[in-house]
């Protein structure tokens, strides 16, 4: 009952430097107020009259003293005690020993005056005097405290600076901000949460079995891992695998982000690396989570830095130090995430400080149908929706992605009163993260509209007839986004990309321009965006992946960014560009003998898109034929 009782106490607040700083700003107000020999005469209470009002009162023996503010203009008439009831109609309980009648004067000349007169009448004998002082308000006091007012205020918006708005000023400043998930405070993410991903998902499984169960582990010899980093793209669920592991595991997890190390004063990283590390021994076994730790895990050799006392470089040897120094972190494991792991430094890659790196890539189909039907358990959908069909669809999309698009189609389908979210909804969703919002209010003319539909028509021919091109799936002269139109297609999802099929990808997309130099006798800036792309696949073919005939088997790439040489000389930059130029030359000379050979389909199909803007695969089968190369993809898109 006495332990019940305690914890019923209330809890005491903790010592903290703000109360100090309130204390002493009360004590100086304080000071002023009591020390202002003007503030102690206004225990007396004073009422306003008008001059005519006060030379009334004067020549009917009112006064006791006249005291005349030169500051300010006014004068102050103390009423004699015998009088003080008639003036103010009250006693002297009530108006104190010294009550006054503020007046406001025109002339100080004429107050004079009429002093010296009746002075000399005997109908006023007491002081007359004068004081420059200015009046006792608000104002007054405000501003006498106002330069102390605002040396506090700056003070504690240094500390609040120093502190990184935490609390405590400057003695918290060297503090961990890492957030503490204990026990009882779990987060709702799971593993159950977390789709796709099956690999990584087990590593961190693992990690948590660890934690729980270290003896089954160790009874064979083995050691704890210390640490696994999370690699991969944005937006492919290394946080949320982090979060699921807080979730599952029954041991406190810290939770903090690289940048919350790095700090305007030298020192304030380490020490907060150093503070965090002491927090997770004294509550191990435990996990200390960093996200994104390519902001203080930079590479010392690439830092541009030269020289100086570089704050990062002190943070980063703080942080390899506490990982696997000369002590023990028994019981604690690091996670950490980056999609930057080329610009991470080799010693906290090692092992013995980062045991594993796992890889969390982008989903393959599989793994899209799974994230998909996590995403889709709160969204209303239609029954016949073929969730296989949209992870087709959606070939290269994260999860992050994914979670957008069912959110997007969710917004459409509501935007058209729907109860349930449709197939058509998904698509539509699809095409907007994709390729932007449809600009239906866009006005094109005859021409333009026409310059365009040839153009799709042409990239839609050339992928139809060439083997490797990925399969359609459908072609719009719509505006949408920045693109005037498009061409959509279901991408096969191979592990490895031979020279035919990537030379087929660049004949289908010059397939637009070629049709233009054919079929309108002038090219336009439309194909910008298509030779953007050839001209990089065609330099990333010949510079990294030696498909040239002049450059074969030579790759010259080279991950390290602040590398500022060729690694090739200006002979091989010279054949590299001609090598270029002779493969783009070829695939188009391809691509427009492809048109002339079926350009009546070619009208047709322009035409049909002019007609009603947008087509499918069907539509360009039923011109051109079925497709020779049919593909498991193709059958899903006719599905």
């Amino acid at each position: 009952m006495e332990q019940k009782n305690k914890n019923n106490q209330p809890k005491m607040p903790k010592f903290n430097m703000t109360w100090v700083y309130l204390i002493v700003a009360i004590g100086l107000m304080a000071v002023f107020f009591m020390g202002d020999d003007s503030i102690g005469q206004n225990s007396s209470i004073s009422k306003t009259a008008s001059y005519v009002e006060f030379q009334a009162m004067v020549n009917k023996g009112y006064a006791q003293k006249i005291v005349v503010n030169k500051s300010d203009g006014t004068l102050q008439m103390y009423v004699k005690p015998e009088h003080i009831r008639k003036v103010f109609k009250q006693g002297v309980k009530e108006t104190g020993k010294n009550p006054f009648v503020k007046v406001e004067y025109g002339s100080i000349d004429k107050v004079e005056s009429f002093v010296e007169e009746k002075r000399n009448e005997g109908i006023f004998k007491g002081d007359f005097s004068y004081e420059n002082k200015r009046s006792n308000g608000l104002v007054d006091i405000l501003i006498s405290i106002a330069p102390w007012i605002l040396i506090i205020g700056f003070w504690f918006l240094i500390m609040n600076r120093m502190g990184g708005g935490g609390g405590g000023g400057v003695f918290n400043v060297g503090k961990s901000k890492a957030k503490i998930y204990e026990k009882s405070n779990k987060m709702e993410v799971t593993f159950k949460d977390v789709a796709g991903q099956e690999g990584a998902k087990q590593e961190v499984q693992e990690i948590v079995e660890f934690l729980k169960n270290p003896k089954k582990y160790t009874d064979l010899g083995g050691k704890i891992p210390k640490g696994a980093l999370l690699v991969g793209p944005p937006g492919t669920g290394k946080t949320l695998l982090a979060k699921a592991v807080a979730g599952e595991a029954g041991v406190p997890f810290f939770s903090m982000s690289g940048s919350d190390f790095v700090e305007m004063f030298v020192g304030v990283g380490a020490s907060r690396v150093r503070d965090a590390f002491r927090q997770a021994k004294e509550k191990a076994p435990c996990i200390i989570f960093i996200d994104e730790i390519d902001a203080v895990g930079r590479a010392r050799s690439k830092n541009p830095a030269m020289g100086g006392n570089d704050e990062r470089e002190n943070t980063l040897n703080a942080l390899l130090t506490e990982m696997d120094g000369f002590g023990t972190n028994s019981g604690v494991i690091v996670l950490a995430a980056t999609n930057r792991v080329d610009m991470l430094d080799s010693a906290l890659l090692r092992a013995g400080r980062f045991d594993r790196q796992i890889n969390v890539d982008l989903p393959d189909l599989n793994e899209r149908r799974a994230i998909f039907q996590v995403h889709l358990k709160p969204v209303k959908v239609d029954k016949n929706l073929d969730i296989d069909q949209l992870a087709r669809q959606t070939p290269g999309f994260s999860g992050a992605d994914i979670a957008n698009v069912c959110n997007e189609a969710a917004l459409i389908a509501a935007r058209h009163d729907k109860k349930v979210v449709e197939k058509q909804d998904f698509l539509d969703a699809v095409d907007r993260i994709i390729g932007g919002l449809e600009k239906k209010s866009k006005v094109l003319t005859a021409q333009e509209k026409r310059s365009i539909a040839i153009h799709e028509a042409g990239h839609a021919t050339i992928s139809w007839f060439c083997e490797h091109a990925n399969p359609l799936v459908k072609v719009t002269i719509v505006p949408r986004g920045r693109a005037l139109g498009a061409a959509w297609y279901m991408p096969e999802e191979r592990q490895i990309t031979t020279k035919e099929a990537m030379l087929d990808e660049i004949c289908a997309l010059l397939g637009g321009r070629a049709a233009e130099e054919l079929f309108i006798g002038q090219i336009s800036t439309g194909a910008m965006n298509d030779l953007e792309r050839v001209t990089k696949s065609v330099y990333g073919m010949i510079a990294y992946a030696g498909m040239s005939e002049k450059l074969p088997n030579i790759s010259f790439y080279n991950n390290n960014e602040y590398n500022f040489q060729k690694p090739y000389s200006e002979t091989t930059a010279k054949i590299m560009d001609d090598e270029v130029l002779k493969m783009i030359d070829q695939q188009y000379k391809r691509a427009k003998e492809i048109l002339n050979e079926h350009k009546e389909g070619h009208k047709e199909l322009a035409e049909l898109l002019i007609e009603r803007e947008v087509i499918f695969a069907e539509d360009v089968e039923r011109i051109f034929g079925k497709r020779p190369w049919a593909s498991r993809s193709e059958e899903i898109i006719k599905s």
